[in-house]
């Protein structure tokens, strides 16, 4: 039972790592199976599993489902023209832009989506200016880590983190006053590095003809995976009407944090207000929402559900217990202690194993030590740092980064692996250390 079980999570992982380019709902749910049939998994932890995931599951395809239909009013074009608008001819200034579009594209859906959304408009706008691959770089990258990084100050943005918050018992407001400010200032300082780190290369100038850049933008060649009508906006031609749904779809979010609040499913939410956008692009651009079905990717839901009986069979397996036995008297010894420890456990765990296993097993370690409330909600927040930041320092850590690196080669921009851990090296171990140090010093004050 054990062997089988640790042979299905290395198969499982090191497949997703060496084939990124296939769904990696495959391999997990080809190791899943393996340990439900080595018995480490039995079906009553199945339906556990099942009521642990399936509400962030839901929260999280109900987000993805808007951000199709945003892209059906052609909203993603309508940004990007924006993006070239704001930077007028300032290469500086498309950087500061290029990350602040990053950092809201996941707080408004989720870090997986943010990746998917803006790397194609990055793509497409750096091509319309004529960059050079080495220019292009700055942008791709630096947009990315911000990208990827800015699902932890919020737990919606990520499926992990809202599957870890059902597990510790917390909701999404109780993570926000404590997180939101810690994590926000660890990306300040993110975002610095890496303009420090990129100033040198940076355009100081880029193109200003937004004329061209009109005219061009819809004959680019660029793969999107959020494929639809993007000429719509083009035909309906209204900066009110994208106004309007960026003002609803903020409005949801802050939904899900009253509904937080007051113990409401924050999945129902998320759900009422993909269905209240679909509505309203059956009414304004006549689709019907039959093509959900198609374009939304229900693979995640696998994704999630397999990997979860993937870590509950090593958790079922005794690897929890020695991990809570090795740092429970680290981490019941202070919160800077906690706070330091598991968030750099985290980020060595993501690096070896990407981070979605890593915050589970970290999760359920830190469930199974003797915590007392408060440093059980820190060592969680300080995974989620580990998980969300840490994991950045090589692009297996996340799945996010895999998918980047897989874009970046459809168009056509070389990325090697010496190339991004030359940024990463300078600017993530810096950046977790101060955003833990801080978190640590926050709770210590509102508490």
């Amino acid at each position: 039972m054990i062997p089988l079980t640790i042979f299905s999570f290395i198969g499982t992982i090191l497949f997703i790592f060496l084939q990124p380019h296939i769904n990696e709902a495959i391999p997990a749910t080809v190791g899943a199976a393996v340990v439900i049939i080595s018995g480490s998994v039995s079906l009553s932890d199945l339906v556990i599993i099942a009521s642990t995931i399936s509400g962030a599951a839901i929260t999280i395809m109900a987000t993805i489902v808007m951000a199709i239909v945003l892209e059906s009013f052609g909203f993603f074009n309508w940004v990007a023209k924006i993006l070239i608008k704001k930077a007028k001819g300032s290469g500086i200034r498309l950087f500061w832009y290029t990350n602040l579009l990053c950092f809201l594209m996941t707080l408004f859906f989720n870090n997986d989506g943010s990746i998917l959304i803006t790397t194609p408009i990055l793509l497409m706008v750096l091509h319309n200016l004529g960059l050079k691959n080495y220019q292009k770089i700055p942008y791709l990258l630096s947009g990315a880590l911000i990208a990827t990084a800015s699902s932890a100050p919020i737990g919606v943005s990520n499926i992990v983190n809202l599957i870890a918050l059902k597990i510790v018992g917390m909701d999404l407001y109780a993570h926000s006053i404590m997180m939101f400010v810690p994590a926000t200032l660890g990306l300040v300082v993110l975002a610095l590095l890496l303009f420090a780190n990129f100033y040198r290369i940076l355009p100081k100038k880029i193109p200003n003809t937004l004329h061209e850049f009109y005219k061009d933008f819809s004959k680019q060649p660029i793969h999107h995976p959020l494929k639809s009508s993007g000429k719509l906006f083009e035909s309906k031609n209204s900066s009110k009407l994208m106004r309007n749904i960026l003002i609803f779809v903020f409005a949801v979010r802050l939904s899900l944090f009253a509904a937080s609040y007051f113990q409401i499913p924050v999945e129902l939410m998320a759900v009422i207000g993909s269905i209240v956008l679909l509505g309203w692009r059956w009414v304004y651009l006549k689709i019907p929402p039959n093509d959900m079905i198609k374009k939304t990717p229900w693979h995640i839901l696998l994704f999630a559900f397999s990997m979860y009986v993937i870590i509950y069979g090593l958790h079922n397996i005794g690897l929890t217990s020695w991990l809570t036995t090795l740092l429970e008297p680290i981490v019941s010894g202070s919160l800077l202690h906690a706070s330091i420890m598991m968030g750099t456990l985290m980020s060595i765990l993501s690096n070896l194993f990407n981070n979605h296993p890593a915050l589970m097993i970290g999760t359920l370690t830190i469930t199974n030590m003797n915590l007392d409330p408060l440093t059980l909600k820190l060592a969680y927040l300080a995974n989620v740092i580990g998980s969300d930041i840490g994991s950045l320092l090589l692009p297996i850590g996340t799945l996010a980064t895999l998918i980047w690196m897989h874009l970046l080669k459809k168009g056509q921009v070389k990325m090697t692996w010496g190339k991004y851990l030359k940024v990463t090296l300078i600017v993530i171990p810096p950046t977790l250390l101060f955003t833990l140090v801080v978190l640590y010093y926050w709770i210590s004050l509102i508490f």
